[in-house]
């Protein structure tokens, strides 16, 4: 018995690393989740691991690199923009900090805020990346 709880887990572990790098959408997060849940778990661990991984497969995905390196280049505004609260992924930015669009992609914009380059989704001024 504690040959196969050692073997499940380090086949879970092999397996939660490449679940990892393959989660770029919600329905491969929640394959990947219910596999690795039901190596470790059995049944119960499949359904606990599919929401896991369903919620981790929604993150957001990260702009083309088009899209990073016109960020990076692009001109700062003259007047600096400094908010209280900290710049973080998956946030919005206040409501007072204006967003531009990116000339080639409207999927994306981006801001200047606290002296950080940010890339942002326009609809929900939800931050996507930080750029340092």
């Amino acid at each position: 018995m504690f040959v196969k709880l050692i073997a499940g887990a380090a086949t879970a572990a092999a397996l939660m690393s490449g679940v990892a790098f393959a989660q770029s959408s919600t329905v491969n997060g929640a394959a990947g989740g219910a596999v690795t849940g039901a190596i470790v778990g059995g049944p119960v661990g499949a359904a606990v691991g599919g929401v896991a991984g369903a919620v981790v497969g929604t993150a957001i995905d990260p702009p083309p690199q088009k899209v990073v390196t016109y960020v990076r280049e692009a001109p700062a505004p003259s007047t600096r923009v400094v908010v209280k609260e900290k710049v973080v992924v998956g946030q919005p930015l206040p409501e007072t900090v204006v967003v531009t669009p990116v000339p080639e992609n409207p999927k994306y914009s981006y801001a200047i805020v606290n002296d950080e380059r940010v890339i942002v989704e326009p609809s929900s001024r939800k931050v996507i990346q930080v750029i340092n």
